[in-house]
């Protein structure tokens, strides 16, 4: 069943989302050679904790084994999304790792993502998070009053394929609310004119899943971590929006990541 938000439902969803925000920036200032992702997940839930919110993916339950154990998701390289913080796991120089994070406070969630550049990244891989990027927004566009959730897969998936890249289809994005995962689910591919109707008050996370080589993937033994088969990079981006009867409203943000970054942001 889907949800429409009322404006004071979405001002309630923007507080979380922007948290969400803001914990991605405080992790964009510790990323760098020799960081481990255990020490981003432990800054991430210090910060969202410290700010009244409750971290979303901590314990969240999983149909193939253990709940999530972290805080953030930290996917690097080849990577998709759900990569597990850990000790043993060290950003190295020209490492790209996707931090996806979750709140919930004031009874509504927040969920947004970004993969950072770990020190100088090589071209090409620059390129990969680039146009993911670019088709997050493109996607966005398109969640408009009276189009169709097909236009905003179609979308992203037109733009990432004429760059010749991969477009993850088992994973998707999805409704959001006082729920992390509601309906409807949000792919990054589909048809013009096909899919739910898009009506105002509709709160979704756009999430494009990238692939630099195939769109093929595999789940690790941990029932978590999915990367991709023939293990090429991927990335991830993702905002929460409200759709209206103009442009979509973002309610997560990247200003703030995009201030500690400077010139080094995509």
């Amino acid at each position: 069943m889907i949800f429409l938000k009322t404006e004071d439902e979405i001002e309630l969803l923007r507080k979380s989302n922007l948290l969400v925000g803001r914990t991605l920036a405080e992790i964009a200032k510790i990323i760098k050679p020799g960081v481990t992702t255990k020490e981003l997940d432990k800054v991430a839930e210090e910060f969202i904790r410290d700010n009244g919110a409750v971290p979303t993916f901590k314990g969240f339950p999983n149909q193939y084994g253990d709940p999530f154990p972290a805080s953030v998701c930290t996917s690097v390289n080849d990577q998709v999304v759900h990569g597990i913080p850990g000790e043993n796991v060290v950003l190295n120089e020209g490492d790209i790792v996707s931090v996806d994070c979750g709140t919930y406070m004031n009874g509504f969630c927040g969920d947004s993502a970004y993969t950072f550049c770990v020190g100088e990244v090589n071209e090409e891989v620059r390129k990969l998070l680039k146009v993911t990027k670019e088709a997050l927004y493109i996607g966005i566009q398109n969640a408009v009053q009276g189009k169709r959730l097909g236009d905003i897969g179609y979308a992203i998936q037109q733009h990432c394929e004429s760059n010749s890249y991969g477009v993850v289809r088992e994973f998707v994005g999805h409704g959001i609310g006082k729920e992390m995962h509601e309906d409807p689910q949000v792919p990054n591919y589909g048809k013009r004119g096909y899919g739910t109707m898009l009506k105002k008050g509709l709160c979704i996370a756009i999430e494009p899943m990238i692939t630099l080589g195939s769109r093929q993937i595999v789940m690790e033994r941990d029932g978590w971590t999915v990367r991709t088969r023939d293990r090429k990079c991927a990335a991830h981006f993702e905002h929460t929006i409200a759709v209206g009867a103009g442009e979509a409203d973002i309610l997560s943000s990247f200003r703030f990541i995009e201030e500690v970054l400077g010139d080094k942001a995509i």
